[in-house]
């Protein structure tokens, strides 16, 4: 009987594994899919268990190993968000957009998440956007893209946003919050209005001297500069509160984007 040194059982662990991967290879050109899909399989678990940092290696092999892995990238994308990896987050979700297929809207809301977070709100609008166009009923890409157009100042629109939201969930769990959200943008929209009905107004010469004396008032009292501060507040207040009224953060998609 031949003895077997070190040096020859050390060949045998490294070699013989190595050979057995380069045979399923050449024998089935699928494996390198059957490879991702358990990593993916792995890292999916942890992801449910919301374990997003022990679940990012096994989503990362996973997407590297079959560029198209939909889902994969998906969660990856979301598991970046988590774990404030916004650049990450955003280049995942840009790479397997092109081919989301039937999971277009979901990646482009999630995508939309990401520029959010960044404070890029005109790139957050534009992917709300295509999710809506890919989905017309996705009532959470109509809440964030509300919540996205009250930042930058653009109320007319987001509310008619979150109309469109109330529509679409009429059993919406903050309902009555929301309600009172829009109530106070109609207000601000009227307070906002004012000054250009005034300065057309301010043709007729009486009206204008009407004004000139209410603003006098207004301006010793002011009562009108505090009641707009405090609508405002109110409104980031409500908007904010409305976080938990979209998708769990686990599923496909990553939810209410918070300021």
């Amino acid at each position: 009987m031949r003895l077997i040194n070190k040096s020859e059982s050390l060949k045998t662990l490294i070699i013989k594994p190595l050979g057995l991967f380069f045979f399923l290879f050449c024998l089935f050109p699928g494996f390198p899919a059957l490879w991702a899909q358990s990593s993916f399989a792995l890292g999916e678990e942890l992801f449910m268990q919301d374990k997003p940092e022990e679940a990012l290696a096994f989503l990362e092999s996973a997407a590297s190993e079959d560029p198209a892995h939909v889902q994969a990238a998906i969660y990856l994308g979301i598991a970046y968000l988590q774990l404030g990896r916004l650049d990450d987050a955003i280049e995942a979700y840009q790479r397997i957009l092109p081919v989301g297929g039937p999971e277009t809207a979901r990646i482009a809301f999630n995508l939309g998440n990401a520029y959010f977070a960044n404070d890029s709100l005109e790139l957050a609008w534009q992917h709300y956007s295509q999710a809506i166009e890919a989905d017309p009923s996705y009532a959470s890409a109509y809440l964030n893209r509300a919540n996205a157009l009250v930042k930058s100042g653009d109320l007319p629109n987001a509310l008619a946003d979150y109309e469109a939201y109330l529509s679409i969930e009429g059993e919406a769990p903050q309902r009555e919050e929301m309600e009172m959200l829009m109530a106070l943008i109609r207000e601000e929209i009227t307070a906002l209005e004012e000054p250009a009905l005034a300065e057309l107004l301010s043709t007729d010469e009486e009206a204008g001297k009407e004004l000139a004396e209410a603003e006098e008032l207004a301006e010793a009292e002011e009562p009108a500069e505090s009641e707009m501060d405090r609508r405002q507040r109110l409104i980031l207040e409500v908007t904010r509160s409305l976080q938990s009224a979209s998708e769990d953060s686990r599923g496909l998609s990553v939810g209410v984007m918070d300021y």
